[in-house]
């Protein structure tokens, strides 16, 4: 009985939705298998709590998706706590050489945070686009936490890297900023459009 009530759930999904479903399994399943690849290789305390509370997050978030594939329901994903209190650091200190690694003994928390962040962007970018196929509103909503979700991971990882100088932020002169954004003007004379309602209506 239980099997054929499956048979039902999954009958009415798209199959382009499942598939991409499917897809996001696989890469979920990847990064958590590719997370613990880092680990024994992790050596800042800092870097070594990001990684497993993003093991874990990752692992939870994974069961979810299979109850709500096989079960037709969406099921709560949670969110990533961001940190309210850090302020990037812009510009370039001397940043150090980087290069492909010729032994794996080499690898070290640069290496690991990079591989994160690299991993929770494609996630992001996958989840977005699946939610972009899915018909079914409950698995679109829940793909589209699934990447902001991974969004924030990224951003988490980013913090850790960009603090360490790991990942500096080149910036322009002040004077090519400016006329850069001077480029752009606000828009004038639309008026067709309701101006008391801001919200877009989803149908």
């Amino acid at each position: 009985m239980i099997n054929g009530m499956n048979q039902m759930n999954q009958q009415q999904l798209g199959a382009h939705e499942l598939m991409e479903i499917h897809e996001v399994l696989c890469s979920t399943i990847d990064g958590i298998n590719q997370f613990q690849l880092y680990q024994p290789h992790c050596q800042d305390p800092q870097l070594q709590n990001i990684l497993q509370n993003q093991i874990n997050f990752m692992s939870n978030e994974y069961n979810q998706l299979v109850g709500m594939l096989n079960n037709k329901s969406a099921g709560n994903i949670g969110t990533i706590q961001q940190k309210s209190n850090f302020s990037p650091t812009y510009g370039l200190r001397s940043p150090s050489p980087n290069q492909p690694n010729t032994s794996i003994n080499q690898m070290d928390d640069r290496d690991v945070a990079s591989g994160m962040l690299c991993c929770s962007k494609a996630s992001a970018t996958k989840r977005m686009h699946a939610a972009l196929e899915c018909a079914d509103p409950q698995i679109r909503n829940t793909m589209i936490q699934g990447a902001k979700n991974c969004a924030d991971q990224a951003y988490e990882t980013w913090q850790y890297m960009n603090s360490k100088g790991y990942y500096q932020v080149p910036t322009l002169k002040d004077t090519t900023a400016q006329t850069f954004s001077n480029m752009y003007q606000p828009a004038t004379g639309m008026h067709s459009m309701n101006q008391t309602n801001t919200n877009m209506n989803v149908f």
